[in-house]
């Protein structure tokens, strides 16, 4: 754990995890819900699950970060109002995980900065949780391997059709991650947490420093069941590759989508070396 800062948020605590994106949350993820039964008495979890609020504060947190005005900052706190409208009225600790509350990555609608419009986004989250007080959690890599990942996914689920070394070029002005601390410390200080994702102790348990600061002992977290590989795990070169240069050709999103699912099902095809069975 690095950067550590913890604070008092009364009487029911909340833990807002923003991710960031390629940081292991769509793991950690899948393991809540795979341990939601065991995690049920002593946590409200809410990830963006198909057809809940979740879904929708994730977009508006997007839409926010790219176009900052009062239309989506309204709609980024009405997102988030029905997520906390809908929790339970009990003592437990919640937790809201989305790897898209701290804006757009890199790559993303144009954005090359680390994350701009973070310091506003806790203000809108600020001001609709009160009055708890949230602590924010982030998870970091080193930053030439997120680098790397980040634009690997934006290529995979951004429409984003530039090479790396042009993704690269983009970029060169991208700060470290303490700018980014720096930033929540002057946004919310005392009231966030970083982690390096290197010191997680096991990936088929992710999430293990998040679910400390959420208040789960050693123990319980031992007991949880693990999982069998990390998800959304980044595509093979070649299939990588061939959807850089779909994005630059003038399909609809929906046709992109699509083609996108396929080549992710069937990336041995897009190897080199591959040899397939029996007659093409």
């Amino acid at each position: 754990m690095a950067d550590a800062q913890t604070g008092d948020s009364g009487p029911r605590r909340l833990i807002v995890h923003l991710g960031v994106q390629k940081t292991g949350t769509t793991s950690l993820h899948h393991s809540l819900a795979r341990n939601a039964e065991q995690l049920a008495d002593r946590l409200i979890i809410r990830t963006p699950e198909a057809g809940t609020p979740m879904r929708p504060l994730g977009r508006a947190a997007i839409a926010f970060s790219l176009d900052p005005g009062s239309d989506n900052e309204a709609r980024l706190a009405e997102a988030l109002a029905t997520v906390l409208d809908g929790l339970p009225q009990d003592g437990r600790t919640v937790l809201i995980s989305h790897e898209n509350l701290a804006g757009a990555m890199p790559g993303n609608g144009g954005e090359t900065r680390l994350f701009p419009l973070l310091p506003r986004i806790l203000g809108v989250l600020d001001r609709v949780a009160a009055p708890m007080r949230p602590v924010y959690a982030i998870y970091r890599r080193p930053m030439a391997a997120w680098k790397a990942s980040v634009w690997a996914q934006a290529v995979r689920t951004d429409g984003y059709g530039r090479t790396y070394q042009e993704f690269l070029d983009e970029t060169r002005d991208l700060p470290g991650w303490d700018d980014l601390t720096d930033r929540l410390q002057q946004a919310v200080p005392g009231r966030w947490q970083v982690f390096d994702l290197a010191d997680e102790p096991d990936a088929s348990r992710p999430g293990q420093q998040l679910l400390r600061l959420a208040g789960l002992d050693d123990s319980v977290i031992a007991g949880l069941r693990p999982l069998a590989q990390p998800s959304m795990q980044r595509l093979n070169t070649g299939a990588t590759e061939f959807l850089r240069r779909l994005n630059n050709l003038a399909l609809n999103p929906q046709a992109r989508s699509k083609v996108a699912d396929l080549v992710t099902r069937a990336q041995p095809l897009f190897n080199a070396d591959h040899r397939p069975e029996g007659t093409l």
